[in-house]
Order: structure tokens, then sequence, then C-alpha cells
């Protein structure tokens, strides 16, 4: 041990300080190794897939941090942007700083392989070696997925013709709207081959949801157009990165927070685009898409709207690429969410309030749910805010707009925001009571972690 005595100054500020020794170990600071280089390799990695998961920022930071505890980095500093990641250590012994950076390009939610991490992460903090979990994580990355891919590629179209059935729609509205759906999915995974930007994708997609009903409907065709148009709309809703953009902002993590929510803002405007260009023209040449058109079946507690409810959640969590045990959990969870809403919306209470109070409680549940059985909240929440999705709300506001209604219009348009901005606060709440009343995730006690934005100052 060797001892540092700072002489004395006539500094100010020196006289204000109580004067100490400052005993430094210089034995524990070692210069870095290769297996320095190849932890920050991993706690990159795993950041990586974290992220392009959709997980919050916080979530991967945590997931980082606590890498480099488990391998012995020396003082890691982890940076969680929207699209990039960096990790640095500081060997010492006058050793240079060393950082690592990793950007992420595609984003594709897959929850199996979010929770087949987050079991590599607690399996690395009770000491699994660093070259096994390099093993690990290749087969999570490059491993077959759970489900086959037909399953997913009909979950949307499934989806779509489950909230046909919440809107109002019968056997033939709930097929065209199936078949609707299934055009577009197919659509956007063409053009996504061949690098169309996203924000077409989804512009193209809605076109021919949209387009699918007008043209049935200019048949001849007695069909209820609107609960087509407005169960293709669910599908496309960017509930994901709304409640990301939620819990990054409540967590502090503004940079992320503002651009996740720029990427909520160009999804639902490539919608209004696809949309509201069809439904512009079907209004322009006389098609009879009207206000008196639009599904008015009010939410209710009989079976059919609550096994829609249930369809619906379980088809979204698919999508997800949801592992088979979190399915059940998301059953139940969507016919809950669906029965809480249809009581305060029985109870006179407002959409808005009704949903984030309904995403409050049934979110706090699964909040409770996913740490009881020790594994990540997103595929346990994110599902079940799929019933309350407001497409019919959006699509009312395309259809005052087309109609030349435009105050009306941008009202509807505002309270479908305000809708989904509810839901996502509501689910996110649930996070923060098990923080209080269960303790730091595994993943942040493992790391030392604390939240940097419990620490502020009281007052301003």
């Amino acid at each position: 041990m060797e001892t540092i005595v700072r002489p004395r100054t006539r500094t100010p500020w020196s006289r204000l300080l109580h004067r100490r020794p400052v005993v430094v170990d210089l034995t524990e600071e070692e210069p870095g190794t290769p297996e320095t280089y190849r932890a920050m390799d991993l706690a990159l990695r795993v950041g990586e897939l974290l992220l392009a998961s959709g997980e919050s920022t916080e979530s991967v930071t945590e997931a980082m941090l606590s890498l480099a505890q488990s391998y012995d980095l020396p003082r890691p500093e982890v940076i969680v942007n929207f699209t990039a990641i960096s990790i640095s250590c500081l060997p010492g012994q006058g050793a240079a700083p060393v950082t690592g950076e990793r950007v992420v390009r595609r984003r594709s939610p897959d929850y199996t392989r979010l929770v087949a991490v987050h079991q590599l992460i607690r399996d690395a903090a009770d000491g699994l070696p660093l070259d096994v979990a390099f093993l690990d994580l290749k087969q999570i990355k490059h491993g077959r997925n759970f489900y086959p891919r037909w399953i997913i590629a009909l979950s949307l179209p499934l989806m779509s013709a489950a909230a046909s059935v919440l809107t109002g729609g019968g056997l033939i509205v709930s097929s065209v709207a199936f078949v609707a759906a299934l055009l577009a999915e197919r659509t956007t995974v063409f053009l996504a081959r061949r690098g169309v930007a996203e924000f077409y994708q989804f512009s193209v997609a809605a076109a021919i949801a949209a387009l699918t009903a007008v043209l049935i409907m200019a048949t001849g065709v007695q069909l209820q157009g609107s609960a087509v148009i407005t169960a293709a709309i669910i599908t496309l809703l960017p509930g994901r990165p709304l409640v990301a953009s939620v819990a990054d902002g409540i967590t502090g993590a503004f940079v992320s927070s503002a651009a996740r929510i720029l990427e909520v803002f160009f999804a639902l405007a490539a919608i209004v685009a696809g949309v509201g260009i069809v439904v512009y023209t079907a209004v322009h040449f006389g098609l009879p898409l009207s206000m008196a058109a639009l599904p008015a079946m009010p939410p209710g507690l009989d079976a059919l709207q609550i096994v829609a409810a249930v369809a619906l959640t379980v088809t979204f969590a698919l999508s997800l690429h949801t592992p088979p045990r979190e399915l059940l959990f998301a059953a139940v969870g969507g016919g809950l969410i669906w029965v809480f809403y249809t009581l305060m919306r029985e109870a006179n209470l407002n959409p808005v309030v009704s949903a984030g109070v309904s995403a409050a409680v049934v979110g706090t549940l699964a909040h409770f749910a996913a740490s009881w059985q020790r594994r990540p909240a997103l595929p346990y929440v994110v599902p079940l805010i799929g019933p309350l999705l407001p497409g019919t709300a959006l699509y009312r506001g395309l259809l005052e707009l087309g109609g030349g209604n435009v105050g009306q219009g941008w009202l509807n348009l505002s309270q479908a925001l305000a809708i989904g901005m509810a839901l996502a606060a509501g689910i996110t709440v649930g996070g923060e009571l098990v923080r209080a009343f269960r303790g730091t995730p595994i993943a942040a006690m493992a790391a030392g972690w604390r939240r940097p934005a419990a620490r502020r100052t009281r007052g301003y």
C-alpha cells in the first residue's frame, strides 16, 4: 500500500475541506489482457441483441454492466443510445482506456431470444466461463426459431381477424380482414428483402389493406369495410416502440426516448399516408365510406368479444416470437385488460382514462408475474396492449380529414395518440412497483447498478 499526502495550499477551498491522507492500492490495477477485450466483445454483442429485440435503454445498460462485473472488467462505463452502444474500461497502470462500439442497423423483435439472453446474463453472474458464454450466445443468435415460419406469417392476419370481431365485424368481415392483412404482410416482406425503407413498407401495407376493403365494397358487396380497415390499422400500429419510448423517458434516457417517439411518429405518418390516400380517393369517387359506417359495437363482456381479445393478444405475442411459456400469461392478460376496460367504459369514464387504468392494473400483475418467474418483462406486458390499440379512433380521424372536416379529424387523431400514450404509461407503472417492492432486477443487482434518475437531488 502506498500513502499519498497532498501538500497544504493557500487556496480558499482548501481551508473548507478536511484533509485526509489518500491511500491508493496500486497493486489492484492491471493492464488490459485478451480476456478483457473478449469480455467487452461479449457485452457489446449481448447489448446489440437486446436493443434490436426492443429492450429499453435502461435494461440494456443493466445487462451490459452485469456482464462487465461478472468478467471483471476494470471500471466499466456503458453508453446506450437508440442505434449505438459502447462500453469502455480503464485498465490502470498508465495503460490507455479501451472502448468498443457497435451499431444496431436492423431491429427484429424476437422475445424467445430475449428470454434466452437474459438467462445467459444470469448464468454469467453465477460463474459461467467466458468461452461457454460465447458459445451460448452464438447458439441463441443463430439457432432455429421455436415457431415455424408459417405460424409467424399468419400471426398478424389472425390478429387482424380478431380485431375485426372486437369492432363489430362478423365472419365475412373477419375473413376479408384476414386476407387484406395477409396481402399487406407479404408485401412488406417482399419490400424489406429489396431494401425499401420501412416508412414506405408501412405506407404500402396500409394502402393495400384499405384498398382491399374499398374494392370489395365497390363491387356492390354488402360489407362493413370500415371494420376491415380498422382491423388492418391495428396490426400496423407501433405499440411496441411506443411502450419502449415511454419507458426510456421515465427512466431518464431522454435521447433514446425522443428517438423512439420519432420512430412512432413516422410509423403513424406512414399509416396515415397509406390509408389517407385510399380513403380520400374513395370519398372523392362517391364510394360508401362515411361516419355512419364506422364500427359502432361498444365494448362488452359477452363471450365473443372476450375470446376475440384473448385471440388478438395471443396472435400479437406470436408475431413477437414470444416463448410458449408466456403465451398462457398473454391469453389471461388479454382477457383481463378487456374486462377492466369494458367495466370502466360502462362507468362512463373516457377512453383515455379507461385505457390507462386498465393497462396499469393488468400491467402490474404481468410485471409481478415476470418477476416471480425470473423472466424479462417485455414478453409479458407488450402483447397486453393489443386489444386496446386505438384503430377506430385513428381511422375516424382519417375519414374526417378525407371528408374535409379538418378540425374534427385532427381531434380524433389526437385522441388516438392520447390513448396510445396512456397505454404505454400504464404498462410501465407495473415495472416501477416491482422495483419498489421486489427489489432491483437480477441483472442490475449483479452489476451493483443503481438507477441514475433515482439519485437526483430533491427540489430544483
